[in-house]
């Protein structure tokens, strides 16, 4: 069997082209052979959460796969039948949950089957979107594209022991549908601050300069403040702003060291594109599978988005182009035809 290669050495070089390549070698029956992961980072290789995703994967679509160790740079993975199933798996460390749910919700929902699955490790952890930004921001994108799921989080998971619980149910698709959007409109704000075994008049204060800066440029801003107590002490913000053209959200942790956390809320205030720089490459993969022409502005390129475009243009033969704007850039997804995924 001829096996597709994956250069996982390309544009940002981390554990995103893993993922999105193993996600489309799922849903499209495409063997694959990734070489050079993480070769550019400090520790290269394969990490834990990578292992827990092949390790789900496997038992999903009873896929075979060769060198799914810790460190390995090189991995194959020959996809198999795509079943439902229900699951329950440990990541074993504050690995992120996020990520590994990013990859099976559309495998799941694509391939019209039904998952249930409890997983434990990291819900608000660093290099990874919160469990805040993925039941809010990540929702709302894949419902718009007629990708549905069910999240809840039984408990929160810091570094360093993690420990974070939810159960995630997905359902199949219907259909996967393009999305245009285009220039954000609202100036309404929901702000939403966890935190656990960290000083409340703290956290309140900080979420209150954050607050008073949004409405001295003029934005509507609801605010919710929850104590959830986790393993570790840790606090997670996520500010989002949801409308009919744009889907935006910022999500960050909060820095013991500065007692601050880490935003950049300017960036958030001066962004009137259509999505958030993180929500962009999430797009990638739904988009790349529609029968149509996906459109969304945003502030800048990612790394991140130029490795997914790479890696779904690779795999699955859909076109796309990026076109710049004055103070942007217009990036549009032409899919392959949905109803060729079996």
């Amino acid at each position: 069997m001829e096996l597709m290669e994956i250069d996982g050495s390309f544009g940002e070089g981390g554990g995103q082209i893993v993922r999105t390549a193993v996600s489309l070698s799922c849903i499209l029956k495409k063997p694959i052979k990734i070489k050079n992961i993480r070769t550019g980072r400090s520790s290269p290789g394969l990490k834990p959460q990578h292992l827990t995703i092949l390790k789900i994967l496997k038992k999903i679509c009873n896929a075979d796969v060769d060198n799914s160790n810790i460190g390995s740079i090189d991995l194959q993975f020959i996809p198999n039948e795509i079943k439902s199933l229900e699951l329950s798996e440990d990541v074993g460390t504050a690995g992120s949950i996020s990520l590994i749910i990013q990859v099976l919700i559309p495998v799941i929902a694509i391939c019209k089957k039904n998952l249930k699955i409890k997983i434990r490790g990291g819900t608000n952890v660093l290099w990874s979107p919160t469990i805040d930004y993925t039941q809010v921001i990540l929702r709302e994108l894949y419902q718009r594209m007629g990708i549905k799921f069910s999240l809840k989080l039984i408990k929160r998971g810091y570094f360093p022991k993690g420990g974070g619980l939810i159960e995630l149910e997905v359902f199949p698709s219907e259909n996967i549908f393009p999305l245009t959007l285009k220039t954000k409109k609202t100036k309404n704000v929901e702000i939403f601050c966890s935190f656990s075994k960290l000083s409340p008049d703290v956290i309140i204060n900080e979420i209150k300069k954050i607050e008073e800066r949004l409405i001295e440029n003029k934005f509507k801003v609801t605010c919710q403040i929850k104590e959830e107590t986790a393993l570790d002490s840790g606090g997670s913000l996520l500010i989002s702003s949801i409308d009919t053209d744009s889907i935006i959200g910022v999500d960050s942790l909060f820095n013991k060291k500065t007692q601050k956390f880490d935003i950049n809320l300017e960036e958030f205030i001066q962004n009137h594109f259509s999505v958030d720089e993180n929500l962009a490459d999430m797009l990638v993969l739904p988009a790349s599978l529609t029968d149509g022409l996906t459109i969304f502005q945003v502030k800048k390129i990612s790394k991140h988005l130029e490795t997914n475009l790479f890696v779904a243009s690779k795999i699955t033969g859909c076109r796309y182009g990026i076109g710049k704007l004055k103070d942007g850039f217009e990036v549009r997804i032409e899919g392959v035809s949905y109803s060729g995924i079996k």
